[in-house]
């Protein structure tokens, strides 16, 4: 499925919450609702002032707090209000769910072996990455396709849900959606829409987008 919208020169800004507890201890968090630190917080604010020059036309988030509390820094810049979807939650990931890397390696070593290789795997009995973008992707098509031409959406969100809703919306397969790196905190990836669809045109950034100068423009 490759996203493409009517439109032209639309930009979807896909940002990765803040620094929790759980990041630090290296903690799978998936679905459990966690807190930022006062770090986390920090960290949103000085993004939210960056993404703010882009001037969005609209902010959706996820609803689980580490999310909606980083959406809060770029809505109080922008003036604009963020509307919150159960859809952009990070994967549920079962069992795995507040095991440190290293208990996951230890407990579930060939799931993860498995899930590494790029192959579906319920992680903990949990979703499917492709599940996870059968709820996400929509909703991030859906906000837009309600931006005018030129218009750009920030989604907030996570770092999991990211990587598999870019991959939906470039029309990867999914056993590929793992060569997408992951995100930092409060960092973000930018999708531009071209002729043929979406394409990414930044990833893991914490600067503003340059101009492609050149003849992929």
């Amino acid at each position: 499925m490759n996203g493409h919208t009517t439109g032209r020169g639309r930009r979807i800004v896909l940002w990765r919450h803040g620094q929790t507890e759980w990041n630090l201890e290296q903690r799978f968090q998936g679905s459990t609702d966690i807190p930022l630190t006062a770090d986390g917080i920090a960290q949103a604010r000085r993004a939210a002032r960056l993404l703010g020059a882009l001037e969005p036309a609209a902010i959706i988030a996820s609803d689980l707090q580490r999310a909606s509390a980083t959406a809060a820094e770029l809505a109080a810049v922008t003036g604009l209000g963020v509307t919150h979807y159960e859809g952009l939650r990070e994967t549920y990931a079962g069992d795995w769910q507040g095991l440190t890397h290293t208990e996951i390696v230890a407990l579930h070593g060939e799931q993860y072996a498995a899930w590494k290789r790029g192959e579906p795997v319920r992680r903990g009995g949990g979703e499917l990455e492709t599940e996870v973008a059968d709820r996400a992707a929509p909703v991030v098509l859906g906000e837009a396709d309600k931006l005018a031409d030129g218009g750009t959406l920030v989604v907030v969100s996570h770092g999991g849900t990211i990587r598999t809703t870019i991959g939906r919306l470039l029309g990867l397969e999914a056993g590929n959606w793992e060569a997408l790196g992951g995100l930092s905190n409060c960092c973000w990836s930018v999708l531009g829409e071209g002729a043929r669809g979406w394409r990414l045109l930044e990833h893991n950034a914490g600067t503003l987008p340059e101009p492609v100068l050149g003849d992929d423009n």
